[in-house]
């Protein structure tokens, strides 16, 4: 099958080895030193997949036309990304593969002749260099679309993605990306102090504060009347009782997060973009928590915290000590709990 990859980057590149690997003929698009090394040198795979030397055809904008399209820029990119393909994969299906609540929404907009659906990748992957990516986490990834039961193209096209790698069609799909945002609450901290996920979180200060972050996500969320899907060894009731418990006990839900991760440091996306000087998708994460809380009056102000330091860390180009993160995130994350 002719598949064209909107976004060479970490996931980006990850389906491109792996969907080439499996036999698909695969285009991808990227931008300056991304696009001249997979031209060079293909796109190169390590880690939790095995080692894959893809040679895959490149370019600033997909050229043949494609029987699937994957998106996967980061979310404040798609917009752009998606309009300079639009001529060429508006008919086609499409697979949004990010971040956040509103890819799809976007890509239905943009592309009115395309079939449009999402996927919730739980693979953590570090873009180390130009062309070349690094799995540290394997996982399943999820597809879907809108409240109902998986429908038969949803089934059909994650049948072929698994060729490649794991991909399960799910139902309620709109209550996973809530879930996944809850997840994506680990790149915040990360991104501020620079370091791993994993060091953040053995950091019994700053777990504290992972925490916060995320309960206020599933506060905000039930507030919003979202019916939270199943996603990694989460789902709704689960939730619900994470968000009545106090950051004592709430703590246990990243620490299995970390468990699960493993010993091969996971910078979180947001670092990896901080590091190569690109802006971050944090508007679309924490700051996704933040809009959301304000559409139903309340207040989300550990999110809120976050997303500020982040644009500070993006600004300066500089980590910030973790006493910045103590000192900003409201009293109730330090352990005055309400």
């Amino acid at each position: 099958m002719r598949i064209g990859i909107i976004g060479a980057g970490a996931l980006g590149g990850t389906f491109a080895a792996l969907l080439a690997r499996a036999g698909h003929e695969v285009e991808v698009t990227a931008r300056g030193a991304g696009l001249a090394a997979i031209r060079a040198d293909g796109v190169r795979l390590s880690g939790g997949y095995g080692e894959v030397h893809a040679r895959v055809a490149a370019g600033p904008v997909l050229t043949a036309t494609p029987e699937l399209v994957l998106v996967c820029t980061k979310a404040q990119d798609a917009e752009e990304a998606i309009r300079a393909n639009a001529a060429l994969v508006n008919g086609a299906p499409v697979v949004v593969v990010q971040n956040g609540l509103e890819g799809v929404d976007t890509a239905r907009r943009l592309l009115p002749r395309s079939s449009c659906m999402g996927l919730l990748s739980i693979i953590a992957a570090n873009y180390t260099s130009p062309g070349r990516v690094r799995v540290t986490t394997p996982a399943t990834s999820y597809l879907g679309r809108g409240d109902g039961a998986p429908d038969a193209e949803c089934v059909r096209i994650a049948a072929i993605l698994s060729e490649a790698v794991p991909v399960v069609a799910i139902g309620g799909f709109r209550g996973a990306q809530w879930t996944k945002l809850v997840v994506n609450m680990l790149n915040a901290v990360p991104a501020i102090v620079g370091r791993s996920v994993q060091e953040v979180i053995d950091d019994r200060r700053l777990r504290r504060v992972v925490t916060a972050s995320m309960r206020e996500t599933v506060r905000v969320g039930i507030a919003c009347g979202v019916r939270f899907g199943a996603l990694q060894h989460l789902g709704d009731r689960r939730l619900r009782l994470f968000a009545r418990l106090p950051l004592a006990l709430g703590q246990v839900l990243p620490w299995r997060m970390r468990v699960r991760m493993g010993e091969d440091a996971n910078l979180g996306s947001t670092q990896q973009s901080v590091r190569r000087g690109a802006p971050t998708e944090i508007d679309f994460l924490n700051g996704a928590v933040v809009r959301a809380a304000a559409a139903v009056r309340r207040p989300a102000p550990v999110n809120e915290a976050l997303t500020a330091l982040v644009h500070d860390v993006e600004t300066s180009g500089s980590f910030l000590p973790a006493e910045r993160v103590l000192a900003a995130v409201p009293v109730a994350a330090r352990g005055l709990d309400r």
